[in-house]
């Protein structure tokens, strides 16, 4: 997901955040926590492309899978 995410310490102090943007990944999972749809989010964060953050999605739940085994 490095192509998707990145961290760099001059953008939010090294804070995940959507290449591109300013928007931290954890922005997406509020959001989401909070009710949100995909559609709200990206129309609250413009920046944000629908595909990055449906590969952020499948790469988390990946994560997720690997460590059950």
């Amino acid at each position: 997901m490095t192509d998707i995410i990145i961290r760099d310490p001059d953008i939010l102090g090294g804070r995940p955040v959507f290449r591109g943007t300013r928007v931290p990944v954890e922005v997406l999972f509020e959001n989401l926590e909070d009710g949100l749809s995909i559609e709200e989010i990206i129309a609250s964060y413009p920046s944000l492309n629908k595909a990055d953050v449906i590969a952020c999605l499948e790469g988390a739940c990946a994560n997720l899978m690997a460590g059950t085994h």
